[in-house]
């Protein structure tokens, strides 16, 4: 096989198809980003309406969260263009996730429904990065000058 050959199979139709797995686990992780971004933007209101007992720690709170959102919005794209990066960059977000969820489940102002609501689609996305179709999809060859 000659090297044109090889990255026109690389292009071809059939190469862009996606599977179930790889739509259900961009759609998870798209909507874990958007809820994200509703955070953020609750945050954002929340100071300039809400007194906060420290100014400070309410921007830094707020500012994390921006960046963490822009982080996980990052991560869906190159997800879906199949980059390898994004299958660990994705499986980190999960493992972070799980660890507030389990904080939410704990403590005096635990909140179960908050806690499930993170757990749950978290196993989720990781059980679904470790399919054969998934996988597979974060390894798709590149093109000459793609990136």
């Amino acid at each position: 096989m000659s090297v044109s050959n090889q990255f026109d199979t690389a292009a071809s139709p059939e190469s862009s198809r996606r599977s179930r797995a790889v739509f259900a686990t961009a759609t998870l992780i798209g909507l874990e980003a958007t809820a994200l971004v509703v955070v953020v933007g609750t945050l954002v209101v929340d100071l300039f309406t809400v007194r906060p007992d420290r100014y400070d720690s309410a921007i830094a709170l707020t500012v994390l969260a921006a960046v963490a959102a822009i982080w996980l919005i990052a991560i869906v794209l190159a997800f879906w263009r199949g980059r390898q990066w994004s299958r660990a960059a994705a499986l980190t977000w999960q493992v972070l996730q799980i660890a507030v969820a389990i904080g939410a489940f704990q403590g005096i102002f635990a909140q179960p429904t908050i806690g499930w609501a993170l757990l749950l689609p978290a196993i989720a996305v990781i059980i679904l990065l470790m399919t054969r179709s998934v996988i597979e999809h974060s390894r798709a060859p590149r093109r000459i000058g793609e990136q």
